[in-house]
């Protein structure tokens, strides 16, 4: 039996690995979250399952619920960074306006010396 509950976290972790470095490129917070449910919920589904003789169907059902809220919990948090790196962008724009207008009044405070 603990031959068998290794072997599926052994394959779920596997599992999760390929897909990850499917894509070429650095995963979101969104795959990062979807992924690591994901891997969690077959390990923690397979240790229950294991308890009631089915560590297979213990992973799938783990895995699957896991993936569902690992995905809800990083879709949120890749929202909120996107969130924030917008607000960043907005304050950077706006700084460089209020240097834009701090040169024009330099620049007619000179004006107004001269004259």
């Amino acid at each position: 039996m603990r031959k068998s509950i290794a072997l599926i976290m052994t394959l779920a972790l596997a599992g999760t690995l390929v897909l990850a470095g499917c894509t070429g490129q650095p995963l979101t917070t969104r795959e990062e979250g979807t992924l690591g449910g994901t891997a969690i919920g077959a390990g923690g589904g397979a240790l229950v399952g294991a308890a009631v003789g089915h560590p297979l169907a213990g992973a799938l059902i783990g895995g699957a619920l896991g993936g569902g809220t690992g995905y809800v919990v990083g879709n949120s948090m890749q929202n909120q960074e996107n969130a924030n790196a917008q607000t960043q962008q907005q304050v950077q724009q706006q700084q460089q306006e209020i240097e834009n207008q701090r040169q024009q009044i330099q620049q007619l405070k000179s004006q107004q010396e001269t004259e």
